[in-house]
């Protein structure tokens, strides 16, 4: 059987490449919304961020999608990408021993 080739994007916070399942998308509409894009399947433009409640809060310090996204994101849309993140992080922990 032939194996899978799995595609790889890089966190634009740490700049390390992971498998795409493994991040999280953050999308910019041509009308310049800012979401959360769990399904990677958004229109418009993407960022990745690893499921790491550290990595979230790096980007918003640095205020790392402002840049990437070139549009002015407020903060409470990097709160919610770290409760986000967190609450990911917390599911995964809690279903790998399944």
């Amino acid at each position: 059987m032939k194996k899978r080739k799995i595609p790889m994007r890089k966190s634009v916070v740490s700049g390390e490449m992971f498998p795409k399942k493994e991040l999280l998308r953050i999308a910019r509409s041509k009308e310049g919304v800012v979401s959360i894009d769990p399904t990677g399947k958004a229109p418009g433009r993407g960022a990745y961020l690893a499921i790491e409640p550290k990595e979230a809060q790096a980007a918003w310090d640095k205020k790392v999608f402002d840049r990437v996204l070139e549009t002015k994101i407020p903060d409470a849309f990097y709160q919610e990408l770290l409760d986000y993140v967190t609450h990911q992080k917390a599911r995964k922990e809690l279903f790998a021993n399944e």
